[in-house]
């Protein structure tokens, strides 16, 4: 018997409010190693080098089987649990087993054409600010790091499908444990990477990136006593099944999928290398607009998706599109807030956080004004990410590709376009930018193409909803704009940029943030009914 609406909504805003906590603590931990990677080594040349060869094996895990790997495996292990009389072991075992036996291929493929990605991504010396040599030489360092991403992705999805979503939330904490102990260490090493010539065996090179890789198979590793705990022990099984042929059709789709948004990626590097630091200001500024998401919208979806593979592997679409409905509306009303402070208080983000090390406050506040013009696609890449993982519920890998296809056609020419019209201490505010308007129309074309596949939506709701936290969080902003302008001249002449930042984004983001609650409730969002209940028990 599936579960009323008023009985699911309380069990997924614990399930995903449980793994929210995780995901907090990840990312916080996530950004302080993002302050120190900055501060070890500025937005510079050798930033901007170790940028990209990290990216290098996110995007090649990614072509194969990463990403988006959960959200296709989720609904094919479901469906094996409810159909095999052994729940689905023995599939699942030959599934894992080919798996890593492709990532294993993947990485040596990688390794083997390291200097070529390298090139891809920056072009040469000629080209770029960033330095292909020293990214190559990373490279070599970081891609195995491919294998554990791949791994670890393919364990979250078996234990989530058993239920247990709390051990995959936290193991990227060991990950920046980790790394902030590597940090930790070449800070102090004694001496700089060589430049001229660039060796492998640096020392301070080593530790830098195979630290980087010890963190990640950690946070895949870790894992391990959680599935045998959750009654799935690893075997590597080697065997046919019909529905292997299915997963190679779906894989198909999603390295479509990728290979389409790493074109979109690709013209980004290349339009920002010749810019010093761009690379990595648009890393971290992009990292930055992933804290709220990790920690509100990946919760959600997590908890989301076994629930709608299950609806729709029983063909109850009805429940898929309540779902659906649900996550839209809670990430609207937790997103949309979060969009208004980064947009006014972003450059505030930047120089707080970013101004210490080798980073200038110049850099740092660059890096804050970037995170703010591309604030607005906060909540279209939730909602984007959502419809992802409905269609994946339906075993439709095709219409996601088509979609990103859609998305990158567009974003292209907005991306090129950037060096054109805007001046070089710009052209990185506008690839974010170019980037945030990408989701917006994937967001639109998403939900049209499943009111065609579903029919109504709800969006009644969904708008309600929407425009209910607008006025909220309209007034939330308005206030806490008015205190930063009503106590940044007295601040002006009292204290430093960095102090006065921290002044602004303190006082103007609480205050924003109190008005914004009150006003939602002022406005009755319906949503969070069960909240105000628990509150005035309490």
């Amino acid at each position: 018997m599936s579960s009323s609406p008023s009985e699911a909504q309380p069990s997924l805003v614990r399930a995903s409010g449980s793994m929210a906590v995780a995901s907090l603590v990840s990312r916080i931990t996530g950004f302080v190693r993002q302050l120190a990677l900055a501060a070890a080594l500025g937005l510079s040349v050798l930033n901007d080098s170790y940028t990209v060869a990290n990216t290098l094996p996110n995007i090649v895990y990614e072509l194969l089987l990463g990403g988006v790997l959960s959200s296709v495996m989720v609904p094919l292990l479901v469906r094996a649990q409810n159909e095999d009389p052994d729940g689905g072991d023995a599939y699942t075992q030959k599934l894992l087993t080919v798996s890593a036996l492709v990532l294993v291929l993947a990485t040596l493929l990688a390794l083997v054409t390291a200097p070529l990605l390298t090139w891809l991504y920056l072009g040469g010396e000629a080209h770029s600010a960033a330095n292909p040599q020293l990214a190559t030489a990373f490279a070599v360092l970081l891609l195995p790091e491919i294998v554990f991403y791949g791994l670890g992705a393919l364990f979250g999805a078996i234990l989530n499908t058993r239920g247990v979503f709390a051990p995959f939330a936290w193991a990227p904490v060991l990950n920046n444990v980790v790394m902030l102990g590597v940090l930790g260490i070449y800070v102090l090493m004694p001496g700089e990477i060589n430049l001229n010539p660039i060796a492998l065996n640096d020392p301070k090179l080593l530790v830098l990136g195979l630290g980087t890789t010890l963190g990640i198979a950690v946070q895949a590793l870790v894992l391990l006593p959680w599935m045998r705990k959750a009654g799935f022990r690893w075997r590597p099984r080697w065997g046919w099944d019909r529905r292997l042929v299915e997963a190679g059709g779906l894989y198909a789709w999603v390295i479509g999928y990728v290979l389409i948004g790493q074109a979109g990626y690709i013209v980004t590097t290349r339009v920002a290398a010749p810019f010093a630091g761009s690379v990595s200001t648009y890393a971290n500024a992009w990292l930055l607009l992933q804290v709220p998401y990790g920690v509100l919208g990946v919760s959600l979806l997590t908890a989301l998706l076994p629930r709608m593979s299950r609806s729709a592997a029983n063909g109850r679409l009805d429940e898929v599109v309540r779902d659906l409905s649900l996550g839209s509306r809670y990430s609207t009303l937790t997103l949309l807030p979060v969009t208004v402070l980064i947009t006014l208080f972003g450059t505030s983000i930047g120089v707080a956080l970013f101004s210490l090390g080798r980073t200038s406050e110049a850099g740092a506040s660059r890096l804050g004004a970037t995170l703010a013009v591309s604030a607005f696609g906060l909540l279209p890449y939730a909602l984007s990410m959502l419809q992802l993982r409905v269609f994946y519920a339906m075993k439709d890998a095709r219409t996601p590709t088509l979609i990103q296809l859609v998305m990158v056609l567009v974003k292209i020419p907005m991306l090129l376009a950037c060096p054109v019209l805007l001046p070089p201490g710009d052209v990185v505010l506008g690839l974010a930018a170019a980037n945030s308007a990408s989701f917006v129309i994937g967001a639109v074309l998403g939900q049209l193409w499943l009111r065609h596949r579903l029919g109504p939506l709800d969006s009644s709701a969904l708008a309600v909803t929407f425009g209910k936290t607008a006025v909220a969080s309209t007034f939330g902003g308005l206030a806490g704009a008015g205190l930063v302008l009503w106590i940044r001249d007295p601040l002006s002449g009292q204290v430093g940029t960095v102090a006065q930042a921290w002044i602004v984004l303190g006082a103007g983001a609480v205050t924003a943030l109190v008005v914004t609650v009150a006003a939602m409730r002022v406005v009755r969002l319906t949503e969070l009914d069960s909240v105000w209940r628990r509150l005035a028990r309490r």
